[in-house]
């Protein structure tokens, strides 16, 4: 069983020290960096893997490396967890924007990083995921398309991007259009079992995808009280 590997970006030392600690401690390769120079500089190709990245960084800020990363074909399929001080919405919904796949506010658990890390390794390679690779058929509703084996969404035939827990997210509402999921259903789909998570991240993962939809974010309804639907769209 090969190890996995998580890349580590965090300017204070003894964060930077305790993460690695604990990741090493349960069994992960660790390569940290102080700055994202250094890691963009080192790290030019990934196939797989895990980026812890702090926010507030000296020169280039965990944003803007985030969205570098994204656009990169090489480090495509490297999952990204933001750590931050900054707890405040729109710092999340920014950082899952960027294309950030998790996100974890200072001061954090170790026990809740590790079990994030685990997450997002799991469900990274969409690949060796049974329920998006058995799908026979892509899923329409209006303007809004998306294709599970290749991990595409598209509105009005252009191409949007999500990252792997919004893209997951909107493909098993639109599985069930109609059918009303509690915020817990919705985490153990998205993350799996047990997965240390409040009903206020699933909310920011929500208002993340509806914004990245556009107009067609309304098909995704709230229901006050227990938690989200995809609308039923009829054919007039």
């Amino acid at each position: 069983m090969s190890v996995e590997k998580v890349f580590v970006v965090e300017d204070e030392e003894d964060i930077r020290e305790l993460i690695s600690y604990n990741l090493i401690k349960n069994g992960y390769d660790i390569e940290s960096f102080e700055n994202g120079e250094s890691f963009l500089d080192k790290v030019i190709e990934v196939d797989a893997g895990c980026l812890i990245l702090d926010l507030m960084l000296p020169g280039i800020d965990g944003i803007e490396i985030c969205r570098q990363i994204k656009k990169q074909e090489k480090l495509k399929n490297l999952s990204i967890i933001m750590v931050t001080a900054r707890g405040e919405e729109i710092d999340i919904v920014t950082g899952l924007e960027s294309g950030a796949d998790d996100y974890i506010v200072k001061p954090f658990s170790p026990r809740v990083l590790i079990a994030r890390v685990r997450a997002v390794l799991r469900r990274g390679n969409f690949s060796n995921n049974t329920t998006l690779n058995e799908a026979k058929e892509n899923l329409v509703v209006g303007n809004l398309k998306i294709i599970p084996k290749k991990y595409e969404v598209y509105v009005s035939n252009e191409l949007i991007a999500l990252t792997a827990s919004e893209f997951r997210a909107l493909y098993f509402l639109m599985q069930h259009p109609g059918w009303v999921f509690t915020r817990n259903q919705i985490v153990k789909e998205v993350h799996g079992e047990d997965y240390p998570v409040t009903d206020r991240s699933i909310d920011v993962l929500i208002v993340g995808v509806r914004k990245k939809l556009g107009e067609l974010g309304e098909y995704i309804e709230t229901i006050r009280g227990i938690g989200y639907k995809f609308k039923e769209i009829r054919d007039e």
